[in-house]
């Protein structure tokens, strides 16, 4: 059975810092990307990470988010620097294929809410 464990979240004030874990169990598929979604939007892909030199960024967090990756324990890690309140939202882990594609059904999410 598959199973995506995310966490980290939290409350933090306006320009803190949080760092997100992501860790899948019952897959093969290596996790490598962070989705977001806010109340009232549709969910948007925030980074993935294809190799230690091939990382992707919405232009809203670059220069502020940082993706990364365990293989060996097949977790992923966003690390979020100067937080915004428009940084709120629940984030999301998964595999996500060349194409665009994700490959393993959503998991819980771990809230981030970012206060002013």
């Amino acid at each position: 059975q598959v199973q995506l464990v995310e966490s980290g979240g939290g409350l933090v004030q306006a320009g803190g810092s949080l760092r997100l874990s992501c860790a899948a169990s019952g897959t093969v598929f290596r996790l490598n990307a962070w989705y977001r979604q806010a109340p009232g939007k549709q969910r948007e892909l925030v980074a993935s990470i294809f190799s230690v030199s091939s990382t992707n960024y919405v232009d809203s967090v670059k220069g502020r988010f940082t993706i990364s990756r365990d293989n060996a324990k097949n977790t992923v890690y966003l690390q979020m620097n100067r937080l915004q309140p428009e940084d709120t939202a629940v984030y999301y882990c998964n595999a996500l294929s060349s194409s665009g594609a994700t490959r393993i059904p959503w998991g819980q999410g771990t809230q981030v809410t970012v206060s002013t």
